[in-house]
């Protein structure tokens, strides 16, 4: 088994992959930038490699770019099929060479992804895991319905919740968590209880439930998008599926649990490192700290802000009044409704901010008259 780490690692072991394809190529996308990696599929074909690529049937504010995609694969000879829309998201990351090597990817084929977010990838040659994740291809390409066949192979939403409440509930000394949010209550509930019975839990990334007996960082430079555990310092679990109920239950993600020394110490390495350089998040953070005057100015513009700000209930509740008219019925889902309000006025913020910022920035340079 071998372990990708990004940044670091980058798109070379990818691009190198296809490049030694003798028979076959599965590719599973999400999201998609890099033409290292594309012109490599367009040479594979070339020399008669069978190339098939299973391309998601949305992301948010990709969906243009991924149908681009499909007709540029189709035109350069590569089978294309498109996931069914019966999920809310097609959220996994794979490739196959050959029927013998499974790539699992935490991350997407994009810049933002491998040169400036903290994940992983698992590249093994483990028969069973291969089987499985070739069985999930084919059967998401026909759509046709897949039966998980091992319990090392989670496949959301069919059995990851049971394989990671098992994964958590078999920790007996640590956990080492990389999570971008953890919000579903059950999973909560099972790391809280862990944590009572003397397990020492450290998450990077978020928790909507607050307990003093889990300790919570962030990355302060890095973005995270990884979904990553370590248990006891022998199993490991790495995927797309966040302990979210959303990509638990609604979203196809994959993932794999794996034992691999060389492999856990090395992500145990990086996590330890990570967790130094990681800030604590406001929960943790005492009264007493010296914050930075930057720090001091955004506080004081996010109290003032809030205090000012208008309603937003009425106005969330009209906007989702109209959608569901559109819609004609078809259920939105909460979490995709909170975490797409969320990014927009977060835009928004972020450009006013910007421009008086600019503004007085360039006011302090000025000389005096």
């Amino acid at each position: 088994m071998k372990l990708l780490v990004q940044p670091g690692d980058g798109i070379g072991p990818l691009v190198k992959a296809i490049e030694k394809a003798k028979k076959s190529i599965q590719i599973v996308i999400f999201r998609f930038d890099r033409l290292e990696v594309e012109k490599a599929l367009e040479d594979a074909v070339k020399r008669g490699v069978a190339v098939h690529a299973l391309i998601a049937f949305t992301n948010r504010g990709g969906e243009k770019n991924l149908r681009k995609l499909e007709m540029r694969f189709l035109e350069r000879g590569v089978t294309v099929a498109r996931t069914a829309d019966d999920l809310v998201r097609y959220h996994g990351k794979m490739m196959i060479v050959d029927g013998k090597e499974l790539h699992l990817l935490a991350f997407n084929y994009t810049q933002i992804d491998i040169e400036r977010s903290r994940s992983f990838a698992v590249i093994t040659r483990d028969k069973q895991l291969v089987k499985e994740a070739e069985e999930l291809f084919d059967c998401d390409c026909k759509r046709q319905p897949y039966k998980p066949g091992s319990a090392r192979f989670l496949v959301s939403p069919l059995n990851a919740r049971e394989q990671l409440a098992r994964f958590i509930k078999g920790a007996k000394k640590e956990l080492l968590i990389y999570d971008v949010k953890i919000s579903d209550r059950a999973m909560i509930r099972l790391l809280e209880e862990r944590a009572k019975d003397g397990v020492e839990i450290r998450a990077i990334g978020k928790i909507t439930r607050h307990n003093s007996q889990i300790s919570i960082r962030q990355l302060p430079k890095l973005r995270l998008h990884t979904r990553t555990f370590v248990r006891d310092h022998k199993d490991a679990f790495i995927g797309s599926q966040s302990l979210r109920e959303l990509e638990l239950d609604s979203r196809r993600e994959m993932g794999v649990i794996f034992r691999d020394e060389h492999a856990i110490a090395r992500i145990t390495k990086i996590f330890q490192e990570d967790w130094k350089a990681g800030v604590v998040g406001a929960l943790d953070e005492a009264d007493d700290v010296v914050k930075p005057p930057a720090a001091k100015v955004a506080k004081k513009v996010a109290k003032s802000v809030t205090k000012t700000f208008p309603p937003v209930a009425p106005v969330v509740e009209e906007a989702m009044r109209n959608v569901l008219k559109v819609g004609n019925g078809v259920p939105i889902d909460r979490d995709e409704v909170e975490e797409n309000v969320q990014i927009a006025v977060k835009q928004a913020v972020k450009q006013a901010v910007r421009e008086v910022v600019e503004d007085v920035v360039e006011q302090q340079r000025e000389p005096e008259a």
